[in-house]
């Protein structure tokens, strides 16, 4: 039976530019704030000690190199999906389908790790969500699966209202932990701390693994929220720029100084077993354990209270991110039409609802925070490794576009930023890097059997020449994280993952910077010729807009 003409979703009425710059810094600040502070500072300095701060700065200043790049970009070309589709203006089909994959395998998994946050600490009072391995009971997964459909149902009225939604939960985000940071400082601080067992117990690989495999990078991630929205922005020219940069500054500064009250709260009691081990009065995390031990309960309860709302918050924004990006593959042809189905109000209900489903199979094989934490940082930063590659075309390829905003330097800065992005990945961990080739291989598979199908009219001609990079790419970095010295857990010479410890500390960063050069220069040499990279560009400005 037909569905009612008022209900009656159109094949493809186009997204509506309805989001402010308020809305799009709330965005990515909602993004960058969830999980990542309620577990981030425990695991930093479980693995750096006091160097966790340190920790902390590499990865803003990684994030920030990354930002600048974005923010460039994402005001050039205003388009849904941003990340998954600046590649292929550059490199064309090939490559774009790949990023943009890497782009969905992120953001699709995020919002199932916000839900296993908030479920660990509701854990604490209702012992029925989890088992004592922190896996979901059925009962938890029925609860999970609520969380989800949440998200789903604030997506379904529109970018408008869940921006209001997001702006009114990203105050709150901001309010509790800087009420924790002043409530901790003031009552709880012991500066002796800072000096347990030296500044960086664990060396310069405890501090360089901190960065990606204790929930640093994957605290910070989120700022291209704005650029997965720019096809809704009101004016993405002026505000894509000052939300991309604005809210890393808000999230590096926020992290940094939760970091800091972190350390200097814990009691000497914490210590008994050394930083790897520290301990707390309740299992479900540093901050609230903290509160309980110092006899602030009020705190601790008012952080409960928050671990429900933030990772709410940034998991409703990556449910949106998901939606936006599989609606830009199948603008780019690379995914069913299906996916470009949108409703009277806007938003793209198949792929709200693929994303949903994905979200609860995701639950399954990775039932505990910890365990996604890694996959997502690697997919996420092998995702933004992307931008630098096209930010060096494209200066080339559309040098006459209007750039609200430029950065200065941009062709020193984007090979910068391309080995930044490929250190981050190489510290993730061999362990978590195979698992991602999986994945990977995975994506190839859906997107070879949708263009085999021909389940989109708009099946694109696949550039190979300028994507001959791409595989010597990812299988080059896999193997050099198989011959070196780090696992999801921490450095091969503490852990063991498979990976063999033969390339020296330094050496392997050197090699890491030569491999990524050399694959940089070589991505800019084949790149697409001019004219072709036009005719990709070109339907941004075109009827069909974003």
């Amino acid at each position: 039976m037909p569905m009612p003409t008022a209900t009656e979703p159109s094949r493809k009425p186009g997204l509506r530019r309805d989001i402010g710059l308020i809305g799009l810094i709330w965005t990515s600040v909602g993004s960058i704030i969830g999980s990542g502070w309620l577990f981030g500072a425990l695991l930093a300095a479980q693995a750096a000690g006091t160097a966790a701060l340190v920790s902390w700065g590499i990865g803003a200043l990684a994030i920030t190199v990354l930002a600048f790049v974005h923010a460039e970009l994402g005001a050039m070309y205003p388009v849904a999906g941003g990340t998954a589709r600046f590649p292929h203006y550059a490199f064309g089909s090939a490559a774009g389908a790949s990023f943009g994959w890497f782009s969905w395998l992120q953001a699709v998994s995020t919002a199932p790790i916000e839900v296993m946050a908030s479920l660990n600490y509701l854990s604490v009072h209702s012992d029925w969500v989890q088992t004592e391995k922190n896996h979901l009971t059925p009962a938890g997964y029925a609860l999970a699966v609520a969380f989800m459909a949440f998200f789903v149902l604030v997506n379904f009225f529109g970018i408008r209202w869940l921006a209001h939604t997001n702006s009114a939960a990203t105050w709150w985000k901001i309010l509790v932990p800087l009420i924790t940071i002043a409530v901790l400082a003031a009552t709880t601080f012991h500066g002796d701390n800072f000096g347990h067992q030296g500044f960086s117990p664990f060396g310069v690989q405890g501090v360089l693994s901190a960065v990606s495999t204790s929930g640093i990078i994957f605290a910070l991630l989120g700022f291209e929220q704005a650029d997965q929205l720019a096809g809704e922005s009101r004016d993405p020219a002026r505000d894509i720029p000052y939300a991309v940069i604005g809210s890393i500054v808000i999230g590096a500064l926020l992290y940094l100084a939760l970091q800091v009250v972190f350390i200097g709260a814990l009691p000497p009691g914490s210590f008994a077993h050394g930083w790897a081990d520290l301990t707390f009065t309740d299992k479900a995390g540093p901050f609230a354990g903290l509160a309980l031990s110092a006899g602030l309960g009020w705190l601790a309860a008012l952080i409960y209270i928050d671990a429900v709302v933030s990772p709410t918050g940034t998991g409703l924004i990556y449910t949106t991110a998901a939606s936006r990006v599989s609606y830009g593959l199948s603008r780019n042809g690379y995914v069913p039409a299906v996916f470009e189905r949108t409703t009277a109000r806007g938003v793209p209900w198949f792929s709200l609802l693929f994303a949903f489903a994905v979200g609860l199979v995701i639950f399954l094989p990775f039932p505990t925070w910890q365990k996604l934490v890694g996959f997502v940082t690697s997919a996420s930063v092998l995702m933004y490794a992307g931008a630098p590659l096209a930010l060096g075309c494209l200066r080339k390829q559309d040098p006459d576009r209007p750039r609200p905003y430029r950065l200065p330097g941009g062709l020193f800065w984007a090979p910068v930023a391309f080995i930044v992005s490929n250190l981050i990945i190489y510290w993730v961990g061999w362990d978590t890097l195979w698992r991602l080739g999986l994945a990977i291989v995975l994506g190839y598979l859906l997107l070879g059997g949708s263009a085999l199908l021909r389940l989109n009219p708009r099946t694109p001609h696949l550039d190979w020449r300028s994507a001959q990079w791409l595989p010597v790419y990812l299988v080059g970095l896999g193997l050099i994280s198989w011959q070196g010295g780090y696992c999801s857990s921490g450095p091969v010479p503490t852990v063991s993952c498979g990976a063999t410890g033969a390339i020296p500390l330094w050496w392997d960063m050197a090699i890491i910077a030569a491999f990524s050069l050399l694959i940089y220069f070589w991505a800019q040499s084949v790149r697409l010729p001019d004219a072709a990279a036009q005719a990709y560009i070109d339907p941004v400005d075109g009827p069909d807009g974003p």
